[in-house]
């Protein structure tokens, strides 16, 4: 405690051996003493009126001139307002701090029990691998962020900002200074050379790479986050957002990835990961054998069970009815930090990562249900596999009972190989789900509840998102209903629906007679995959006349015919818009 006991008996405080560090003026400096002076005593909190009255001698109010001898020492890190919300120092007013009390920060009691802020830097030696390598670039992003947040002001950071840059500035150097020792390749830096990443990249790039060497908590994969970390002021986090939007650099090259999470505010924010052969690459720079990631559609072309969607829209482009949005929100938020908190701290769940999600999609034909099946797939980024249930059944018995169990089998196997999560589609799925029959007799209904006695068994243990597909409810067995976290109902559009989906489906380049209403289509009650095929069929008609201009009789005429068919109308993935 030398250099505590030197600071408050000194009488000329700039012969105190810590006067140098504090990098303030004199009369400062007698300030910081009269309140160590107190602390010592026991008295943590000193008040801003005893400071002004005590240090300065002066007649009337005059003291009140020195107020921003407090307010800089603020500034500078040295004391902290004692208050019971957040402060930022840089919006405080001085008349502000008048009546309120300070006290010593950590950085002031650290540099008098230890004698100096500097950073001690070990002796400059050759890397003698790439961990060494990336703790020292670790080391640099910590004190990036440090500089972020005490940009933002606020009074609880423990360094201000010239101390943190200046420890930046000698980590830099170190790290330049050591590069040019080592004669081993450093696998991040040939990285970097590669691809010519400018210096916000690779900072981007080396703060990702942290959360995966330090267990992706997730401080850094927030875009936000990571802009504050490359810009000093509100205009670079502007621009700096174009090298995490799509088309950047760090997506087009397949080197981030981003998932897309609604927050508890209703927005949308992006979390960011790299990619996991860039992430091999980076990890085990000395393994032999090339480690790479098996797509999963290529995967899915080795085999007959399972059919690879591309989903080409998002939920925002399906028509929804409000009650049936809100539930997929819910699904879609158990990604969300603040939630997941929630959850774990009531042993909800365990995993960080992942949506546990077991749901029914019920409703007529043609009214969005795959589509939208396929449409969360997209807003979640992630993959999905479907599975036409009417495959399962065989003519031999015993064997639908080793398909059911096929079907998650492979599943996992995909996934696993692909090392990605994809939702899991079971369409037409009645027939798993109906009322399984009770006193069967013959050796047909025995396989049939044999095999909805595995369907329920795999259902129970299975890990992600599973979305079944159905026309009707009303026969579902209980047991399977139990199983389901949801239980989504798609009901015909309304007239209001009906006409939006007109608007979008009908085609935009073509022509069409004087007159022409969407309203008059909207009254007729149609399935969005009725109105898709009804648009179809009259696109054929009248693409084939020499006037191809499109009347509103040619659409009534294919009304007509689909309302009067004894059909459905032909299958459809579903509406959008």
């Amino acid at each position: 405690m030398k250099h505590l006991i030197n600071f408050i008996e000194t009488n000329n405080i700039t012969k105190a051996t810590i006067y140098k560090d504090l990098k303030c003026s004199t009369q400062e400096a007698q300030v910081l003493q009269y309140i160590c002076r107190r602390f010592v005593k026991g008295l943590e909190e000193t008040p801003v009126l005893d400071i002004l009255q005590d240090s300065f001698q002066s007649k009337g109010f005059e003291y009140l001139n020195n107020l921003s001898v407090v307010k800089n020492l603020m500034n500078l890190g040295w004391i902290v307002q004692i208050s019971f919300g957040q402060v930022k120092t840089q919006e405080v007013s001085k008349l502000e701090i008048l009546n309120t009390s300070v006290a010593p920060s950590v950085s002031l009691l650290r540099l008098l029990e230890e004698g100096s802020l500097e950073i001690s830097l070990p002796e400059i030696k050759p890397y003698t691998d790439h961990l060494e390598y990336l703790q020292d670039q670790f080391d640099t992003i910590e004190l990036l962020h440090k500089i972020s947040i005490s940009q933002q002001g606020f009074t609880d950071t423990s360094l201000n900002i010239g101390r943190l840059q200046n420890k930046l500035s000698l980590l830099n150097k170190r790290i330049k200074a050591r590069l040019e020792m080592t004669k081993e390749p450093i696998v991040v830096e040939e990285f970097f050379r590669e691809k010519e990443f400018d210096e916000r990249e690779q900072k981007i790039f080396l703060a990702l790479l942290k959360e995966e060497y330090s267990g992706g908590e997730g401080q850094f994969r927030d875009m936000n986050t990571l802009i504050e970390l490359i810009s000093v002021d509100e205009y670079d986090k502007i621009r700096n957002r174009a090298l995490l939007e799509d088309g950047s650099k760090l997506l087009s090259d397949n080197i981030l990835d981003y998932e897309e999470i609604l927050n508890m505010f209703g927005g949308i924010s992006r979390s960011f990961y790299l990619q996991e052969d860039i992430l091999q690459r980076i990890i085990h720079p000395n393994k032999k054998k090339k480690v790479t990631t098996l797509k999963l559609d290529k995967l899915v072309e080795e085999q007959e069970l399972f059919e690879y969607i591309v989903p080409n829209t998002t939920l925002d482009d399906v028509v929804l009815h409000p009650k049936t949005r809100e539930v997929l929100n819910t699904v879609i938020k158990q990604v969300d930090k603040e939630v997941f908190a929630k959850l774990k701290a009531w042993g909800i769940k365990d995993k960080r990562k992942g949506i546990d999600a077991r749901i029914i999609f019920y409703g007529s034909p043609g009214t969005g249900k795959t589509m939208t099946a396929v449409s969360l797939a997209k807003t979640l980024k992630r993959p999905i596999l479907s599975f036409d249930c009417s495959k399962i059944l065989s003519m031999y018995v015993g064997e639908s009972e080793k398909n059911v169990r096929k079907i998650f089998d492979e599943f996992k196997v995909l996934s696993k190989k692909a090392k990605v999560n994809p939702i899991l589609l079971l369409n037409e799925a009645d027939q798993f789900l109906s009322s399984r029959t009770e006193g069967a007799g013959s050796s047909a209904d025995k396989m049939h509840n044999q095999m909805q006695n595995i369907f329920l068994e795999q259902i129970e243990q299975f890990e992600g998102i599973l979305i079944a597909t159905t026309n009707l409810l009303d026969n579902i067995d209980k047991a399977f209903s139990r199983r389901f976290n949801y239980k989504i109902e798609f009901k015909k559009p309304g007239k209001k629906q009906r006409k939006r989906l007109w608007h979008f489906m009908l085609p935009e380049a073509a022509d069409y007679e004087e007159g022409f209403d969407v309203a008059e289509l909207s009254k007729h009650e149609l399935t969005g995959g009725q109105i898709n095929l009804i648009v179809k069929n009259t696109a054929y008609k009248v693409a084939v006349r020499e006037e191809s201009v499109f009347s509103l009789q040619d659409f009534l005429e294919e009304i007509e015919k689909e309302l009067g068919s004894s059909f459905d109308g032909a299958k459809s993935m579903g509406f959008k818009v």
